[in-house]
């Protein structure tokens, strides 16, 4: 190594070092969890958010704190939970961080031993339902949103409440023109219908009229929007409405109803491997998340909708809660009730019952 090669490499540590200073307000020991961080040099996170979402997010850690690389895995939400209960199984590597929309997967590992306790330095700045035992922690805020063809729907076809969405779909044009989730395959998707089954008291009607339709699914929110964009389908129930306002805006076949009478609210769950390699990244990780700074990303760059109520921005939830109205925001709790029906008797009876009736064919 030339003498000029080495001072560069000096300044850029010495640039490196300077950078990965202690964040405003946190406590002066947390340099030691950041020197820990900077000394296992990776993270391993495996999220059911597309990566596009998600790199903003890895771009700015990396500017906060340089020298851990993020290792980010895709998935949906089924195969997140499958493959690190796989690995976990199998006694090798898996990931720091799980982070999915599947609220109820994620609470499943939580609850049954797989997440560390860590009480996070921003936790203050959440709702209180989106903290679990300082093990669990919800960082979105993000609508289950009804999606239809602007081309193809008349302004006066459009349902606002889950009544109208139930009574148009009977009709005959909908026939094999009406998408959601497959609830077999998606994880976010079964917990969407079943808690619905909670929330909706007509929620009986709702599956016989996907059935009338004869309802087609798919397993993630991108095929679906893709069809009904395309007007293969007419209109889809349940999507996640942080993919599709964002689509709305650049799509002009895409239209999006929060419905008026409740619009249920996803937060992707986070939390830290319990047996984590990299234990000291995964805590700087969940943090950055839960901070200002990473909800705002959260919100104008990745476009999920903050959590944090101090976060402005069209992609927040303070912003979603003026638009749909208090009354009408149904948020998912970050808690072990999620969990009812994962129980194996229960899955199996709901999905029997959704077969015989939203999935006949």
């Amino acid at each position: 190594m030339t003498m000029k090669t080495a001072i560069a490499v000096l300044l850029t540590l010495a640039a490196g070092t300077a950078l990965a200073q202690v964040p405003a307000g946190y406590p002066a020991d947390y340099q030691k969890l950041i020197e820990g961080a900077r000394k296992e040099g990776k993270l391993v996170v495996y999220g059911a958010t597309d990566s596009k979402a998600t790199q903003p997010l890895i771009r700015d850690f990396n500017a906060l704190y340089p020298g851990i690389s993020v290792e980010y895995n895709d998935m949906n939400s089924t195969e997140v939970y499958n493959r690190f209960i796989s690995e976990r199984a199998a006694g090798g590597n898996t990931a720091d961080v799980m982070w999915s929309s599947a609220m109820d997967l994620q609470m499943k590992l939580a609850s049954e031993g797989s997440a560390l306790q860590y009480k996070s330095v921003e936790a203050g700045g959440l709702p209180a339902w989106a903290v679990w035992e300082n093990k669990a922690y919800g960082t979105t805020f993000e609508p289950a949103a009804i999606v239809y063809n602007k081309r193809l729907l008349a302004a006066n076809e459009v349902p606002q409440t889950h009544d109208d969405f139930a009574r148009l779909i009977q009709q005959p044009k909908f026939r094999d023109k009406v998408t959601t989730y497959d609830i077999e395959k998606s994880g976010v998707g079964f917990m969407f219908m079943t808690h619905d089954a909670q929330t909706y008291a007509k929620f009986a009607d709702l599956q016989k009229a996907f059935g009338v339709a004869k309802v087609r699914v798919q397993s993630s929110t991108g095929t679906m929007m893709e069809r009904i964009s395309s007007g293969e389908n007419l209109i889809g129930y349940n999507v996640l409405g942080s993919y599709a306002l964002v689509r709305a805006k650049t799509d002009p076949s895409i239209g999006v109803v929060l419905p008026k009478d409740y619009t249920q609210i996803v937060s992707r769950v986070v939390f830290i491997n319990k047996a984590a390699k990299n234990v000291n990244a995964a805590k700087l990780w969940l943090d950055y998340m839960l901070s200002k700074r990473g909800q705002t990303i959260i919100a104008n760059d990745s476009k999920l909708y903050a959590i944090r109520a101090d976060v402005t921005g069209e992609t927040t939830s303070a912003d979603l809660i003026k638009t749909i109205g208090q009354a009408n925001v149904k948020p998912i709790p970050v808690s072990p009730a999620l969990l009812q029906y994962l129980a194996p008797a229960k899955r199996m009876a709901f999905l029997k019952g959704w077969k015989e009736t939203a999935g006949k064919k």
